[in-house]
């Protein structure tokens, strides 16, 4: 399984941390993404639909926590996701559909994402990309050093749960 180390905040100012990310880092382009979450016995598993892009079927587990978090997932391409996603739907349940609109940045081997999250707002989250079975401490840096240039600095901000996580609570109240 791959694994990356994960930061997710709410964005307080999401026209001045587009301009500080797109400084440091190379600007990727707008993503608008479809997550239709299945019940799962472990973990997580999605299936990640990209306007314009090959779908991807995500398994993956990753810690409720605050701070930075690993990730470890595994990646599948998806040729048919409509008829994935009406058999995974039979057979495991639906759990959330979460759409958004994701403006990346990439910067060394860190993932800036700038969601536009429908039903939930504005969020900032760093994916940086783990190499082998090493050691996260340059990863942990690397975040650390993104939070202060994007002006994430405030704990307040940071949120442990992810966006399928938050809407499924938001429902269910």
């Amino acid at each position: 399984m791959a694994r990356n180390l994960e930061l997710k905040a709410i964005d307080p100012d999401p026209p001045r941390t587009l301009e500080a990310a797109l400084a440091i880092g190379e600007d990727a382009g707008t993503l608008v993404q479809r997550d239709t979450y299945f019940h799962a016995v472990t973990g997580r598993l999605k299936l990640r639909e990209i306007e314009g892009a090959t779908a991807e079927l995500i398994a993956y587990d990753r810690a409720d926590l605050d701070g930075p978090k690993v990730s470890t997932y595994t990646v599948v391409p998806v040729l048919d996701p409509a008829a994935l996603a009406e058999a995974l739907g039979h057979a495991l349940g639906v759990r959330v559909v979460v759409e958004k609109r994701r403006r990346l940045v990439m910067w060394r081997n860190v993932r800036i994402h700038l969601d536009d999250v429908a039903g939930l707002g504005r969020f900032v989250e760093f994916e940086a990309v783990a190499p082998g079975s090493g050691g996260l401490e340059e990863d942990r840096a690397r975040i650390e050093q993104l939070r202060a240039a994007l002006g994430i600095e405030d704990d307040a901000l940071l949120v442990a749960r992810g966006y399928a996580d938050i809407l499924v609570g938001r429902a269910a109240t």
